[in-house]
């Protein structure tokens, strides 16, 4: 998408899970080339949010549209293709721990792929050129041919980034993707999420104000499921992270 294009845009959505509401009331909008930082405690709807942005939750109110389509009622076949143009980084990595790291990182093109050629990289791993440039990215260059398994919690979080970095998705959406890393690489990766292409979009939550202020364009908080603040980066401030955490 052109830089400064709509990517995301949110009217009143919401997501409900019983009797509890997860997220309420949700207006947002994400420009190509924003780096937004959601930000939060634990449980004030961060994640509730990026699911809706990928598609893996529907809203139950309001409307959620990303890349130019309107998410609610979208058909399968469709989604699976618009999911194709998003890159996603959860908490839990969704990394298969017994293969190879080359496996793993070559899954960021598997919805490129013809299902033959999908199968066959698992018996010969394809493209490995472009899987080790990737982790050559995320400082990873030994690790192309090593299992998974056997690889630390924040080796495993940068593998998860060379998956999205071969993917080359136009909005990336990364659920803490620093949280196991030192403040050196933790920058590093910030800064590959939205990098090389200048039109693509971050939206990514994080537990550390700080590297919002220095990373992202735009901060919006995040609390009881509803939108506290959405501002500027650079204006996070005490008060309004005291507003955002204070304990009711």
């Amino acid at each position: 998408m052109s830089p400064g294009a709509p990517v995301v845009r949110l009217r009143g959505a919401g997501r409900t899970f019983g009797a509890t509401a997860a997220l309420q009331d949700t207006d947002l909008t994400v420009h190509a080339g924003e780096r937004v930082a959601l930000l939060g405690a634990s449980g004030a709807g961060k994640s509730t949010l990026l699911s809706l942005l990928n598609g893996s939750l529907r809203a139950t109110s309001g409307t959620v549209e990303v890349l130019g389509q309107e998410m609610t009622g979208l058909a399968s076949g469709r989604l699976r293709a618009l999911q194709r143009r998003i890159g996603t980084v959860q908490q839990g990595l969704d990394l298969i721990e017994q293969v190879r790291v080359v496996h793993n990182v070559n899954a960021g093109r598997l919805g490129h792929w013809s299902t033959p050629r999908a199968l066959s990289t698992f018996l010969w791993p394809r493209e490995s050129s472009e899987a080790q440039r990737a982790l050559d990215r995320v400082g990873l260059d030994w690790a192309l041919f090593e299992r998974t398994e056997r690889l630390s919690g924040g080796e495993r979080q940068r593998v998860a980034i060379a998956r999205l970095l071969v993917q080359r998705p136009e909005l990336v959406l990364a659920d803490e993707p620093v949280s196991s890393l030192d403040p050196t690489r933790a920058a590093e990766i910030l800064r590959l999420l939205h990098e090389p292409e200048e039109a693509r979009a971050l939206v990514v939550s994080l537990h550390q104000p700080e590297l919002a202020r220095r990373h992202c364009t735009r901060a919006v908080g995040l609390r009881a499921g509803r939108v506290v603040f959405d501002v500027a980066a650079d204006q996070i401030d005490e008060s309004l992270l005291t507003e955002l955490y204070e304990l009711t």
